[in-house]
């Protein structure tokens, strides 16, 4: 279910705006549709886990709040995220 270092390190050199970002919005969306596709993944299979469910739904609703202030904020990059990402719009 977790990241490994190595992964993590791919995918914010994959969104990140400059050499040392980790914390913009587009890095945080990625790491949590990773994460998120994971659990989901974990769910299938132990369908009685309501604790990691929980974790879920928290980190889904984080993911929408920040793609909701990347929308607000700057429309031109929430699409290009939306669509690398392939989500819905």
């Amino acid at each position: 279910m977790a990241i490994s270092t190595e992964e993590k390190r791919k995918i914010i050199e994959k969104y990140a705006d400059h050499e040392r970002d980790t914390g913009s919005p587009e890095v945080q969306i990625a790491i949590l549709t990773e994460l998120i596709t994971r659990l989901t993944e974990h769910l299938k299979k132990h369908k009685k886990d309501n604790h990691s469910r929980r974790g879920l739904l928290r980190m889904v609703g984080k993911r929408r709040r920040l793609l909701e202030y990347l929308k607000k904020k700057e429309p031109k990059r929430y699409a290009e995220v939306a669509k690398s990402l392939k989500l819905s719009k």
